[in-house]
């Protein structure tokens, strides 16, 4: 990304036609479902809405969830058991909302294999750590709607037959943690976890970890190492922590939205949820809109409406108009950026953004008018990434150091024009030679 970015002029991108050989190749390996509907997606109606809260205009306690449907029939839903919340879970198309889109049901079953529970505590762990720059939507939902993401780890938790789950929630994020804890001591209180979760029968815990703001915590392997109190470093898979997770016993990893999502697709009924977006994207999904428009905000929006459309209709354009648009990068700054043209036609999901040759990441969403000057921007991605490295891994140790040194050459005009090709060549060296995948955003 470094070397394709500075083959650009800081006020041009450079057309996805001349991009280099192997990023044309990686689009080719998408496999976005054909949808014959022509339907344009976008335009969530109220009722749809699962995050009526997003904006803290309510009361974010329990009296309040209660009002808004929440813990509606939750005792009911445990009942049915773990085969029918997954099966629900896989019928509406929910794929992960931390970036990788895995989808969730298949995910939460890797857990109840044939045999049945060999004797170890499950776990769900929560990724609460959001340290993706751009990246401000889960804390909404923990700050504003915190009873959706407890109901939430109950619920998931049911389907995957766990002990207890644990929230690993970015230590800087204080009134977040704050109204958690309060929301998870209000569902102790009230019997809606803990022995008997709810009169269920099924006995549920909720804790919550605080981490210390390492951007490499988000790594699902290196947030069980930090929550067991080492070092926030990534293990080597497998095992994966399916198998052996958390204290060395089975363990999911999710994201803060995807759990907090899971209560109102029981209530409501897969099939509704899968109604939304394109196929192999269906539902709805919170985006964080930031940078140069007139009105920067987190949304919650049905998957695949257009990009333009969703800055124009919730942010009220681009700042001095469509025209004075440079980029976007979609999806957090660990995906790549896309030219003006591009955003003018790309549909904002897991598909449409891949084969655009970028990601939909966490749909962190930072848009960049013609005042940008596009090297600066990327040494200062560089110097981020450099400075959030673990250090575990020779590669990435060395070669974010390596690419940030050259990087602030070039925002300097210090660069030589064969360092262009040294970039390229060194990310090449860097991606695919260490344990976890932080250097794919470097390179």
């Amino acid at each position: 990304m470094l070397a394709a970015t500075l083959r650009r002029s800081s006020a041009v991108l450079r057309p996805a036609a001349v991009r280099s050989p192997l990023r044309i190749q990686r689009a080719t390996l998408a496999t976005a479902a054909p949808d014959t509907s022509s339907r344009t997606c976008g335009g969530l109606s109220d009722q749809d809405r699962i995050f009526t809260n997003l904006y803290g205009k309510h009361d974010f306690r329990l009296a309040g969830a209660l009002k808004r449907g929440d813990w509606y029939k939750t005792k009911e839903i445990i009942l049915k058991g773990d085969t029918w919340i997954i099966d629900e879970m896989k019928a509406s198309g929910l794929r992960g909302r931390g970036g990788a889109g895995f989808p969730s049901g298949l995910k939460w079953s890797f857990m109840n294999k044939p045999g049945g529970p060999d004797g170890r505590p499950r776990y769900l762990v929560v990724n609460a750590d959001e340290g993706e720059p751009g990246t401000c939507k889960d804390r909404e939902i923990m700050r504003h709607d915190p009873h959706k993401l407890v109901e939430g780890c109950l619920l998931a938790g049911r389907a995957m037959n766990a002990n207890a789950a644990y929230i690993y929630i970015r230590g800087e994020f204080y009134n977040e943690a704050s109204h958690l804890q309060e929301a998870i001591n209000e569902a102790y209180k009230a019997g809606l976890i803990g022995k008997n979760a709810c009169g269920s029968g099924f006995d549920f815990d909720v804790y919550v970890h605080r981490g210390a703001g390492a951007y490499i915590c988000g790594e699902e392997t290196s947030l069980i190492e930090s929550i067991e109190g080492k070092a926030g470093k990534p293990r080597l898979k497998p095992p994966f922590p399916a198998d052996v997770g958390l204290f060395g016993c089975p363990t999911t990893v999710a994201n803060v939205e995807t759990v907090a999502v899971a209560p109102t697709i029981l209530r409501r009924g897969g099939s509704w949820f899968a109604g939304m977006g394109r196929a192999r994207n269906s539902g709805t999904k919170l985006f964080c809109i930031s940078g140069h428009v007139n009105n920067p905000c987190t949304v919650e929006e049905e998957m695949s409406i257009p990009l333009r459309d969703l800055i124009e209709k919730h942010c009220g354009g681009i700042r001095g108009g469509w025209d004075n648009l440079l980029g976007i990068i979609p999806g957090g700054s660990s995906v790549p950026v896309l030219p003006k043209k591009m955003c003018e036609e790309v549909l904002m999901d897991f598909d449409s953004l891949r084969d655009a040759q970028s990601g939909l990441g966490t749909a962190a969403v930072i848009v960049m008018d013609k005042s940008t000057d596009i090297v600066q921007a990327i040494s200062r991605l560089s110097a981020f990434y450099q400075h959030e490295s673990c250090g575990q891994c020779t590669p990435c140790r060395e070669g974010t150091g390596w690419l940030a040194n050259m990087m602030r050459r070039f925002e300097t005009g210090d660069a030589k024009m064969s360092e262009i090709d040294m970039i390229e060549e060194l990310s090449r060296q860097i991606e695919g030679h260490t344990i976890c995948a932080l250097v794919r955003t470097v390179t």
